[in-house]
């Protein structure tokens, strides 16, 4: 999990999550491209994370913040915990395209929470989308809706140590295993993507489109095989592949279809494929 080291010291369930992060310079995009900075991102207590809509949003919807399961200010969810409708008054520090902190958005609910086949919180704020550009100019991160491609160009934008990280989709993972959890499909970048602790829960923007492919959640950093800050790649077949320094997001095309009109949860949708409690 790419947590700091100081939220690892404070919790029994996490252990050796962080490190001296090397500084990464924000890439600047190239005209023909989407322009991906900050704009849109925000600084959690011990995680990074988004404000995201999804293609049939509405500027009057609350806003929506994405980050991972493993950032839940109440704890990692269990193998096979599904958490939805649960209160919060978190608080999210919203970043404007330089990075610096324009505004404190507050949650009052855990939309949805899970780290089985996935690894995502949703959270639901105060105040609304219009409300948000109206004072700080700043629109959300639309989410993709279909899966993403291997190849493409991708920029991964932490809000909690404002920095950008630029690399490709280098595939996909049938199975990643890391300790307890088990996420299903998870994109695995290539190395350039050197994500560390406090990273977790950073929106993945195609640089192309500047939609967000997924979000960014853990890599292995010892070299074991399938522990916590280890995760390792299990095939169809059951074959074990261990990448030391390599690091995996996960996908969330698959959200929109659980999301209805006013950005209401509705996990019997037609389409909707997350875990359900």
């Amino acid at each position: 999990m790419n947590k700091p080291l100081l939220a690892a010291l404070t919790s029994l369930a996490i252990a050796g999550l962080g490190a001296t992060p090397a500084i990464a310079a924000p890439h600047t995009a190239k005209a023909v491209k989407a322009t991906v900075d900050f704009a849109g991102t925000v600084s959690l207590s011990n995680c990074s994370g988004s404000v995201i809509r999804f293609p049939n949003s509405a500027a009057t919807d609350p806003a929506l913040v994405l980050t991972n399961g493993h950032c839940l200010e109440t704890g990692m969810p269990d193998a096979g915990e599904v958490i939805t409708g649960q209160s919060s008054s978190r608080t999210f520090g919203l970043l404007n395209s330089a990075g610096t902190k324009v505004a404190t958005l507050r949650a009052n609910q855990v939309v949805y929470s899970t780290m089985t086949d996935t690894d995502v919180t949703i959270y639901r704020t105060t105040t609304t989308y219009a409300a948000i550009k109206n004072s700080y100019g700043i629109s959300p991160l639309t989410v993709q809706d279909t899966h993403p491609t291997a190849g493409t160009a991708i920029k991964v934008v932490s809000g909690y140590w404002k920095r950008i990280y630029s690399c490709n989709v280098d595939g996909f993972v049938y199975r990643l295993k890391e300790g307890d959890w088990t996420f299903k499909d998870s994109v695995r970048y290539t190395s350039a993507c050197n994500t560390i602790g406090g990273t977790s829960g950073s929106p993945v923007i195609d640089t192309a489109t500047g939609k967000v492919v997924a979000v960014n959640n853990t890599g292995n950093e010892d070299g074991e095989q399938c522990t916590v800050n280890n995760p390792c790649e299990v095939d169809a077949n059951g074959n074990i592949t261990v990448r030391q320094g390599i690091n995996y997001a996960q996908e969330i095309y698959n959200i929109p279809a659980c999301f209805t009109t006013g950005n209401k949860l509705n996990l019997s949708a037609a389409g909707c494929t997350l875990p359900k409690p």
